[in-house]
């Protein structure tokens, strides 16, 4: 099996882990939208040799983007994170502190890999952050 594609599918349950078996083949896997795909780590995926686009997108998967290695991923063109993934595209940051590891992280991850696509990311402050502050200004 070369791709592996669901979205938007309510009835699709599983863990990552279990694509391990096909491992050598896999060069796309879109599990998009399908929130019963849990209690994985994107990183079960980071020694797919063959992998070229990885779009977990409205998924309960987990991570952290920082822990991506030199070694990881290293044919990847494509990569779209769920919001659960430390440091994915959107994260929400609870202290500003946290932002400066992050943004290192995802410019040595473009710079490791100059055609993967990550276009566009960005993080903000958590609203609900102890340092959040609101003037009153739109």
């Amino acid at each position: 099996l070369r791709e592996l594609e669901c979205r938007l599918n309510h009835a699709m349950f599983g863990n990552l882990s279990s694509l391990r078996a096909l491992k050598d083949t896999l060069e796309k896997v879109v599990i998009s939208g399908c929130r019963h795909v849990h209690g994985s780590n994107f990183m079960d995926l980071a020694d797919f040799p063959r992998l070229k686009e990885l779009d977990l997108g409205l998924t309960d998967v987990t991570g952290d983007i920082r822990k991506i290695g030199e070694q990881d991923f290293l044919a990847l063109e494509t990569l779209i994170l769920p919001n659960g993934v430390y440091g994915a595209q959107g994260y929400e940051f609870q202290n500003i502190s946290d932002a400066p590891n992050v943004a290192k992280a995802v410019y040595s991850i473009k710079k490791q890999r100059p055609s993967l696509l990550l276009e566009d990311w960005y993080g903000r402050l958590s609203s609900h952050s102890p340092d959040w502050y609101y003037d009153g200004f739109e």
